[in-house]
């Protein structure tokens, strides 16, 4: 198993539209274990495809240290989602801080939909059906949205977006340090 560099927000991979995975494969259950294996070394709780270069219908998370401080939230463990789709979102919009590995150093409140419902495909390919909510819808959701070619900072407002500025522009130069590998689009040179 490979540690993957994850590129960087400024990346046009991470708008693109994601291929459906047709069929199990050894490369895809290599790559599901790369993307584990990434995640972890991150220090994040999910990593969709295109966060590593692949513009592919496919998620991994593992949320439990997430859910670990509230009583009411089940542990899941660590769950792949392929080809997913989200059903219904449901309840009243929550107000959460994220973060992004794509995007070390910027957190922001966004608000989403407290439940969702959504039907994927786990890692033996078996459809699946889960009803989320708290700490798992809102992990689910955030990378969902990667695989639509959305952002966490798609949701903030130009003065929030502002307000990160300089950390965007660090990520871009590729000069923003972090404890994982990163792959900027296109690294300058400081002036």
């Amino acid at each position: 198993m490979a540690i993957l560099p994850i590129v960087t927000y400024n990346d046009p991979v991470l708008r693109e539209k994601t291929a459906t995975i047709e069929s199990d494969s050894v490369e895809l259950q290599l790559l599901i274990d790369n993307m584990f294996k990434t995640m972890y070394n991150s220090k994040g709780v999910g990593l969709a495809a295109p966060q590593i270069g692949k513009p592919l219908q496919l998620f991994v998370m593992d949320a439990d240290v997430m859910t670990e401080e509230y009583d009411d939230e089940e542990d899941l463990g660590p769950m792949v989602f392929i080809n997913p789709e989200i059903v219904a979102r449901k309840g009243e919009h929550l107000i959460m801080e994220e973060g992004c590995l794509s995007i070390p150093e910027v957190r922001d409140d966004v608000s989403r939909p407290a439940e969702i419902i959504i039907k994927y495909k786990d890692r033996n390919f078996n459809d699946q059906a889960l009803k989320a909510d708290g700490w798992i819808s809102r992990v689910i959701q955030h990378e969902y949205d990667h695989l639509n070619g959305i952002l966490f900072l798609d949701y903030l407002s130009a003065f929030r977006r502002r307000l990160h500025r300089n950390t965007l522009k660090k990520i871009k130069a590729g000069i923003l340090e972090t404890e994982y590998p990163l792959m900027p689009k296109q690294p300058v040179e400081q002036e």
